[in-house]
């Protein structure tokens, strides 16, 4: 027998195998398609039976087919086993709280989890439709859940889904109620989903309690609170929920916090699993928000707010007086151009925004942020705190002595304006503040451009980008991490490296810092990308903020050059 024939008697196998328990029909369809297809197949079969689709902190993601190394039903109710069979050893006694959001598959794995629940022997209760996450992380602290699922891929390419779990106060304690799942919590459950037995042993329970909409107008007041009274409100936004289900929990915020209704992106404003009108559902990849922009300059809005589709993500656009255009600029009585603000740019706004609203305690990001946080916290004497990537951990930061966190962002778009609301990035609470402050500054004849140059007069011109690898193989990914460790450049941007920070083996994280710059190098957490976060410092020289963005912009296209030569090589 040669080699090539055992494998395709091995790929037969485990198909057979599979079939025997998958309880999906279309799923078994197309598995039994690419047997019938063999030896044409046998790459794609092998992809899907290399392995089970690795449980980690983001709890699952992978592309939907049948398979173990795939999201489908059969993972589904292995996860779903799993999880309440580790909830029941230690010990948590409330419900099991599920969200979804419209994604293919999305309600059909929530309810598959309902089930599992309730077969085990647990309260479920799924949210009333698809609804963003913010709304599943504040229904499991609201409702006493022991933990949560929220069924989505976030702004994952239209193939793939997801499955995301919080733990509730009884598990996650007081800094981890209603937060995402943190080591060793993943590798447990992993474990329990491994020993789950024959699908068939699994039971199957009723499909528990589909809630009302209370707990989605409960979330949109408590949302709305995050806006002071009696403030400005005159404002005009230009919004998109790129085909996700943040729209309409956004509109009835704004409404309840006192905004005008913002002109939607039509073409977006409906959920949409295939995202026809972008390459990705992702507000930091190009051309994804050029109809939002293009809007935005038609209707002569102030700022231009893109949710991703499962609206914990919040982009935000403003007019600039000059330059080449990201995006057409329709048909706008004044053209303007429009910029996208990086994530740390309006990191940096809202803790700001905050702070001048006296909202003391810990502000916190992570270290592949701006520095930009820190300097502001150092200059006004607020607790900071830097965490690894990901809210999971930025609302865990300080440890249990440190003050309460009051503010958290993450460079990627991601921001927690309200902990004690939502204990994980929120795109809708995010909106809301944007839209106070851009109001405030409106009233007073200015913009955020304005309040960024007066950040930047006080601690100088933190200029910040990223350099993103996308590959096939992800094993391409590790020979980079490996390349960059064994021969790491002596120097950046012409200045020596005067520190080289590795994070292994707790995180596969490289940091190198030179007088004036800073890279961080890592693989993504969610996508098949090797990401690079790149930041210049320029100190203003006597009041001269473009002078000084001008200097930081062009060493930071230095460094974007030095950095890509260096993990190619």
């Amino acid at each position: 027998m040669t080699a090539e024939t055992h494998e395709l008697d091995e790929l037969r196998e485990q198909a057979t195998a599979w079939l025997a328990e998958d309880p999906d029909p279309a799923g078994r369809a197309e598995l039994r398609r690419l047997v019938a297809a063999l030896p044409g197949s046998r790459a794609e079969l092998a992809d899907r039976f290399a392995g089970p689709l690795t449980f980690g902190t983001a709890g699952l993601r992978g592309p939907l087919r049948a398979g173990p190394n795939g999201m489908n039903l059969t993972v589904v109710t292995r996860a779903a086993a799993g999880l309440v069979g580790w909830l029941a050893g230690h010990g948590a006694g409330g419900p099991l709280v599920i969200g979804y959001d419209a994604r293919h598959g999305s309600r059909e794995f929530a309810e598959r989890t309902a089930r599992v629940a309730t077969g085990a022997g647990r309260a479920a209760l799924l949210l009333p439709r698809p609804l963003p996450t913010p709304v599943l992380a504040y229904a499991v602290r609201a409702l006493h859940g022991s933990a949560g699922v929220m069924v989505t891929a976030s702004h994952n390419p239209p193939r793939d889904n997801g499955y995301k779990v919080y733990l509730g106060a009884e598990l996650g304690g007081s800094r981890g109620a209603g937060a995402q799942i943190v080591p060793p919590v993943d590798a447990e459950i992993e474990a329990a989903i491994r020993a789950v037995g024959p699908l068939a042993e699994v039971p199957l329970g009723g499909p528990g309690e589909v809630l009302d909409e209370r707990v989605v107008t409960n979330y949109v007041e408590l949302a709305a609170a995050v806006v002071a009274p009696g403030g400005p409100r005159e404002l005009a936004v230009a919004y998109t929920p790129l085909h996700g289900v943040g729209g309409p929990v956004l509109a009835a915020a704004f409404r309840a916090a006192g905004f005008g209704a913002p002109a939607v992106v039509a073409e977006q404003a409906e959920p949409d699993p295939e995202f026809p009108t972008v390459a990705f559902p992702n507000p930091e990849e190009p051309g994804a928000t050029d109809l939002l922009v293009a809007l935005a300059g038609a209707t002569g809005a102030d700022i231009a707010i893109a949710n991703d589709p499962d609206a914990d993500r919040c982009a935000v656009a403003i007019p600039v007086p000059d330059g080449p255009a990201d995006a057409p600029a329709g048909d706008a009585p004044a053209p303007r151009r429009w910029r996208m603000l990086r994530g740390d740019e309006v990191g940096a706004l809202l803790a700001d925004h905050l702070m001048r609203r006296g909202n003391r305690g810990l502000y916190a990001t992570t270290i592949v942020s701006s520095a930009l946080l820190r300097a502001i916290c150092t200059g006004r004497d607020l607790p900071y705190d830097e965490t690894l990537t990901g809210f999971k951990w930025i609302v865990r930061a300080g440890g249990a002595a440190a003050a309460p966190l009051v503010y958290g962002y993450e460079e990627a778009l991601g921001y927690c304006v309200a902990p004690d609301l939502v204990r994980d990035k929120d795109g809708i609470t995010a909106a809301l503040l944007v839209a106070e402050l851009a109001a405030g500054l409106r009233a007073e004849g200015r913009g955020l451009a304005d309040r960024l140059d007066e950040l930047a007069a006080e601690f100088g011109v933190h200029q910040t980008d990223q350099l993103s690898i996308r590959v096939d193989d992800l094993r391409e990914i590790a020979d980079m991490m490996a390349r960059l460790r064994a021969a790491t450049p002596a120097g950046l941007l012409g200045e020596p490296i005067t520190a080289v920070e590795d994070l292994l083996p707790g995180a596969d994280v490289l940091i190198m810092r030179t007088p004036t710059a800073r890279v961080v190098v890592r693989p993504s957490g969610t996508e098949p990308k090797l990401k690079a976060y790149l930041e210049v410092v320029a100190p203003v020289v006597d009041g001269d903020v473009p002078a000084a963005r001008s200097r930081a912009v062009a060493a930071l296209g230095r460094l974007r050059a030095d950095v890509a030569a260096a993990l190619r090589r």
